[in-house]
């Protein structure tokens, strides 16, 4: 390349580069970006909560069984969850509704101060999660599962078979929170609310973890177990930013 051709093309470089910021602050969207960082804006947020009624319960529960040989534990397991399952589905605990969620088989030892551990036999442990959607029926349940065999309850947990209305309750407490807060702080700093630049959610409905409940041994009781449903909150988070005016 001859020295006058390198100086036309090191030329034109240069007028390229010094024309890149007039192309880039005309390119699309660019405007509105370099508006939204030239504004006074609000960073806030806020939540709404409604609480109602559970209509619907989880329990988690099932049988341990030992024996000597590993074969005879899964049997007589097998033994006491079929009789658990067949009480269920007698109390009205439909097939979709029950779930196994926990299968286990381990060596069971005795431990004496300097000696080698002694196998005592095995463990087996069968869990099945199940779905109560009537809760006039839920005590009712449990204890056909108890006088059935089942030895352990490990926890229960109660939710909503729909949360839309509630969730969308909530949603209209968020907002009118985040309003009042948007114009609280315009107020305080000698501005007033512009327009709503961007709105997102978080959280919602989510189904309480189960509350642990202790291990039950076999009942010989008439009466129902007590279980209190109580109330549940459904609760929605919300950001959003303000654009603020004179």
């Amino acid at each position: 390349m001859t020295p006058l051709a390198r100086a036309s093309a090191i030329g034109l470089l240069l007028a390229a580069v010094a024309a890149a910021p007039a192309a880039f602050a005309q390119a699309p969207g660019a405007p509105a970006a370099a508006t939204m960082f030239q504004a006074s804006t609000l960073s806030l947020s806020a939540y709404g909560e409604t609480r109602i009624a559970p209509d619907m319960a989880s329990i988690n529960l099932g049988v341990n069984t030992e024996a000597v040989t590993a074969v005879a534990a899964m049997q007589a397991n097998a033994a006491q969850m079929n009789k658990i399952i067949a009480a269920l589905k007698k109390a009205g605990i439909a097939d979709k509704d029950i779930q196994t969620s926990g299968l286990s088989l381990g060596a069971q030892y005795d431990y004496e101060p300097n000696l080698p551990p002694k196998l005592r036999g095995y463990q087996a442990s069968n869990q099945v999660t199940i779905t109560v959607r009537d809760l006039t029926r839920l005590g009712q349940a449990v204890d056909a599962t108890v006088s059935a065999g089942a030895n352990q309850v490990n926890g229960i947990s109660f939710g909503l078979s729909d949360p839309t209305a509630a969730e969308n309750a909530a949603r209209l407490q968020a907002v009118k929170a985040l309003a009042a807060k948007a114009n609280l702080y315009a107020a305080a700093t000698g501005y007033k609310v512009s327009r709503l630049v961007s709105l997102s959610e978080g959280g919602g409905y989510t189904p309480p973890s189960p509350m642990p409940m202790l291990a039950m041994a076999r009942m010989e009781k008439s009466d129902s177990t007590p279980v209190a449903a109580g109330e549940i909150a459904v609760r929605v988070d919300i950001n959003a930013i303000y654009e603020l005016g004179r």
